[in-house]
């Protein structure tokens, strides 16, 4: 599968910037990294080039892609608040065409140390500029958020191009993604005007629960076409693929989780691609007048 650009630009040899993408959801458990992992994994599968960034402290995204704790020097710590290289905060993962920015346990005090640092909302923004300079190194970065609306997350948006958020098919779901959702209209008044959402998925859906039929129901009569047809359903394969350090692609990719991923890929391609097809380049990231 194609990266998802126009068939005029493909023709022309045009390369468009990578598109940033965070995955964000304030409240905990409701599929956020798990969604990161897989849907990393699969678009690296249909031939795209991906960068993950792990920004959530816990690191469960490293965790989940093999890396130990012991095992992450420099990553997204380091790029936030010690300035060094995207390029040295990178490293290859098992995963072909997939990379990883991971998370280091000094991650979880970022927040507080970037409170004095210089356009401390546009860390992030800045380190992922030199790629930005890169049409064709990656299609697309995906951000795994911390489950809070603190400065790590707002680093997150103000870098991304657009947000694809994991909505729990739970009681509370749809209160607590309001308070998401006037976090990005507040970004995108304040900070980063080109930021959109990317769409909403469902997570953790069980067919023998009324609950989550009604949330699902809730969710598309609120959202409308925003929330993705592709529903990631409550499944264990899920659940045990990270105590392997291996996305569910990996450790079973016939089970009904890494199969919905699989899908999830293929129509959050399908909808890259149409906005590729309808948007001039110039609708992409922030430019440096924002800050």
């Amino acid at each position: 599968m194609s990266n998802p650009q126009s068939d005029s630009d493909v023709q022309r040899g045009i390369a468009r910037p990578p598109r940033v993408i965070s995955i964000a959801n304030q409240k905990g458990g409701v599929g956020k990294t798990t969604t990161a992992i897989n849907l990393a994994t699969a678009l690296s599968a249909n031939g795209e080039s991906v960068l993950l960034v792990d920004l959530d402290p816990q690191g469960n995204a490293s965790t989940g892609l093999g890396i130990p704790r012991t095992d992450r020097a420099t990553g997204s710590y380091r790029l936030l608040a010690d300035g060094v290289s995207l390029a040295a905060a990178t490293r290859p993962s098992f995963v072909p065409n997939l990379a990883l920015v991971p998370a280091e346990p000094d991650l979880a005090g970022a927040e507080i140390e970037m409170v004095d640092l210089p356009r401390r909302e546009f860390r992030l923004f800045d380190a992922l500029a030199p790629i930005r300079q890169q049409p064709g190194l990656y299609s697309f970065i995906l951000i795994d958020c911390p489950p809070s609306l603190g400065l790590l997350t707002l680093n997150a948006l103000v870098a991304s191009d657009a947000v694809l958020v994991p909505l729990q098919c739970e009681f509370f779901a749809l209160e607590g993604i309001t308070q998401l959702i006037r976090t990005i209209d507040m970004v995108k008044r304040a900070l980063n005007p080109g930021l959109a959402l990317q769409g909403i998925v469902l997570t953790m859906f069980d067919r023998r629960n009324n609950l989550s039929e009604l949330v699902a129901a809730d969710a598309r009569g609120f959202f409308g076409a925003q929330v993705y047809d592709t529903i990631i359903p409550r499944n264990i394969r899920i659940s045990e693929a990270p105590s392997h350090g291996k996305p569910v692609l990996l450790y079973d990719f016939r089970s009904a989780g890494a199969q919905a991923y699989v899908q999830l890929a293929g129509e959050f391609l399908r909808r890259e691609r149409a906005l590729a097809g309808a948007s001039s380049s110039s609708d992409y990231p922030p430019t440096e007048s924002a800050a």
